[in-house]
């Protein structure tokens, strides 16, 4: 081969980690084939969370004619096992296995817990709207199968989400974490992404029959992916097999991990930066419609600029992380990029300035991707060996509960404040600026919380710039 040849293979070798983040994320230890194909969990998060929250969500009130409060609920549901991913994250730290795993159990019972909600939840949902063959069955029925449903479901995506990051962080060498997190991360918005075009495609023409069938294929994938997913990842430890040996319980699991770390104020930070972020979730295209008139088309847009953002924000965390940089300053760079976003937001209704509502959606998802990177990675690199599975799964609650009462907390405050006697140049825009007001002070008392945190990591030697 001649020199020529030898540096053009060169150039294209460096060609996917110079400009793809997660090109190199690949090692000897763990290969990019191997970590693609674990990463299919975060797909299938993704579809169910676009099921619930989305789909599902429009196909109720409109198709089947359910009441938008029992909506609500339906869709609030999954948020009650929350609270429970510390616990299982704990038990898959101190599971004993006859055949030797830890994690990849928990993974399978996640997995079978969410197939069965799937399985039953186009019926009871058929029952609820009570319209049809269903009629002859009493309604509470159509109530009590729907809210198991929703429960299953929400209890197996916990689950398993829980579980898959805990194995990744066992499998991935500390340097390449960063790399690893944003990958994960990426994998979530993309089965997100396409399972909503696909769930749009496929219900166009809706259908009972129709829906039955979108749901029961949501099922049938959930059960492969995860299968595939889990196939081969955890090596077998005869250690792990001894059931007399003694392990610890989970108070004493919980006293040790809040102990280490500012462990309580990482996760105080994490539920308030998440709220802050979060809150306007569900307002952003209202806004955009009632307030400056945009077009379906141009909020169904925005959805596609926040993502974009958020991605934009995970491929240079993953790169600027990658490179030894502290990811508590990360998360603040995040917060620090989000309190201006939000001032873009508001800005526009006063302006009538749709193009710098544009700008700032993009910067807070970027801040958000840059947030939730920060954070996610700094669990990872300061959790215990013996104590990975109880600290994602703090993280995991901490964000999934601030996240759903955020969501609730912005739609009661805008109902609230636009129905108030105040008279105000904005009008009804007032209600969805208040709104906003309330996540720039959650940002800025998130920065508060993450004072002693920032302290330790500039004591710190630096290893590289701030994005």
């Amino acid at each position: 081969m001649n020199r020529f040849s030898q540096k053009l293979m060169q150039t294209w070798a460096g060609l996917g980690p110079r400009f793809l983040p997660f090109a190199d994320v690949a090692t000897a230890e763990l290969p990019l084939g191997r970590l693609l194909r674990l990463s299919l969990f975060q797909v299938t998060v993704g579809m169910a969370l676009v099921l619930l929250v989305g789909t599902l969500n429009r196909v109720m009130i409109v198709e089947l004619d359910v009441p938008a409060s029992i909506v609500g609920v339906m869709i609030s549901l999954p948020l009650i096992f929350a609270p429970f991913r510390a616990i299982i994250g704990f038990r898959s730290d101190t599971h004993q296995s006859v055949l030797g795993w830890r994690r990849v159990p928990f993974i399978f019972r996640g997995t079978m817990v969410q197939f069965g909600g799937l399985a039953i939840m186009p019926f009871a949902l058929l029952v609820l709207s009570g319209g049809g063959e269903s009629a002859r069955f009493p309604l509470w029925v159509g109530h009590m199968g729907a809210g198991v449903a929703f429960l299953l479901v929400g209890a197996g995506l916990h689950t398993v989400q829980t579980i898959g990051l805990a194995l990744a962080t066992d499998l991935a060498p500390p340097e390449s974490q960063p790399k690893v997190v944003g990958l994960m991360y990426v994998m979530l918005l993309l089965g997100m992404i396409v399972s909503a075009f696909s769930f749009g495609a496929a219900l166009a023409d809706f259908s009972p029959l129709r829906l039955v069938q979108v749901i029961q294929a949501c099922a049938v994938i959930t059960l492969v992916l995860n299968s595939v997913a889990a196939w081969k990842q955890e090596g077998r430890n005869a250690a792990r097999r001894n059931p007399a040996r003694r392990q610890p319980s989970f108070r004493e699991s919980w006293d040790s991990f809040a102990q280490g770390g500012h462990a309580v104020r990482r996760l105080l930070a994490v539920g308030m930066g998440t709220m802050g972020f979060s809150m306007a979730d569900v307002l952003l295209e209202p806004y955009g419609g009632q307030i400056l008139h945009l077009s379906v088309g141009a909020t169904t847009g925005l959805t596609a600029t926040l993502a974009g953002g958020g991605l934009l924000g995970l491929g240079l965390a993953s790169r600027v992380l990658s490179r030894g940089a502290d990811p508590f300053k990360m998360a603040s760079y995040g917060v620090l990029w989000g309190i201006p976003a939000f001032m873009a937001v508001i800005a526009a209704a006063p302006y009538n300035a749709p193009e710098l509502f544009a700008v700032g959606t993009f910067m807070v998802g970027f801040g958000a991707g840059l947030f939730g990177h920060g954070t996610l990675t700094a669990t990872m690199n300061m959790a215990p060996r013996n104590q990975v599975g109880l600290a994602l799964g703090a993280w995991g609650a901490a964000q999934a509960l601030a996240a759903g009462l955020a969501i609730a907390v912005g739609g009661v405050l805008r109902d609230i404040v636009a129905s108030l006697p105040i008279q105000s140049q904005w009008g009804p825009a007032l209600g969805y600026m208040s709104v906003y007001a309330v996540e720039i002070i959650l940002l800025i008392g998130t920065l508060a919380v993450m004072a002693p945190l920032l302290r330790a990591s500039l004591a710190a030697p630096a290893h590289s710039t701030a994005p």
